[in-house]
């Protein structure tokens, strides 16, 4: 899997195929039992903890439900990361915060508690946050679940609109096809840790492949089955005994 710099690449797959891993890979968090894995030129795997901090540095991400730390202000959690990582004074900071809040419609809200957002507030900041810094790689990970149709598009154009402003790479975890196919360049499909296809939003379209036909227009009969394996079910009534005991 090859991702190109500053493009906008979808990763789909049913659940537990591996996508949520590979972004845990990228960042860090978990060491590949096999292979390799690049960012920028250098091997995640093989890096200190010195350089994998500095790494993680250039790197935003938007955790699932946005993650936003629930004791602080909306102001407070995007400033974060600037008084983590920098020695900048508070007045460029709160202008910094200011900006990326104003860059996803909610200057307005600065000081409200995440408790006071709604879903689609709260990852509009989780955005926010995950720009702070201007990142060269941003990751979302499953930003569309749980919203609403309007807070899903909404968010589905300032990932795109952002992108393309920062010039950053951007990689984006979801089961969400149709938001995905609106905004991305690209898109691997995977499953069970393997790429079942890929291509541009009109290639998956076109894709003749059983799995991502079956996955882009949600359909129930194809090789994801809905039930899961057992004896045929006549069977199972006259079997003798009970469940659970």
């Amino acid at each position: 899997m090859e991702i190109p710099r500053g493009q906008l690449v979808a990763i789909m797959g049913n659940s537990g195929c591996g996508k949520t891993t590979l972004l845990r890979l990228i960042g860090g968090q978990l060491k590949p039992t096999g292979g390799d894995l690049f960012v920028d030129g250098q091997s995640v795997p093989h890096m200190s903890h010195s350089e994998l901090y500095a790494m993680r540095r250039r790197m935003g991400m938007l955790f699932q439900f946005g993650a936003l730390f629930t004791d602080i202000s909306v102001f407070d959690n995007v400033a974060y990361l600037m008084r983590e990582h920098t020695n900048l004074p508070e007045e460029m900071i709160r202008d910094m915060v200011l900006m990326k809040l104003n860059a996803v419609g909610l200057r307005g809200a600065h000081a409200l508690m995440p408790s006071e957002l709604s879903g689609g507030m709260a990852r509009r900041v989780a955005l926010a946050r995950a720009i702070a810094l201007d990142p060269m790689l941003i990751m979302y990970d499953e930003p569309f679940a749980g919203l609403d149709p309007i807070s899903m598009g909404v968010i589905g154009k300032l990932i795109r609109t952002l992108s393309d402003a920062l010039g950053a790479t951007t990689l984006l975890v979801t089961h969400d096809v149709q938001e995905a196919m609106l905004i991305a360049d690209y898109a691997y499909f995977i499953s069970d840790g393997q790429i079942v296809t890929q291509g541009t939003p009109d290639e998956i379209r076109a894709s003749g492949d059983p799995f991502v036909h079956q996955f882009v227009f949600g359909e129930a009969d194809g090789p994801v089955h809905f039930h899961y394996p057992a004896p045929p079910f006549a069977q199972e009534l006259l079997r003798d005994g009970a469940y659970g005991r």
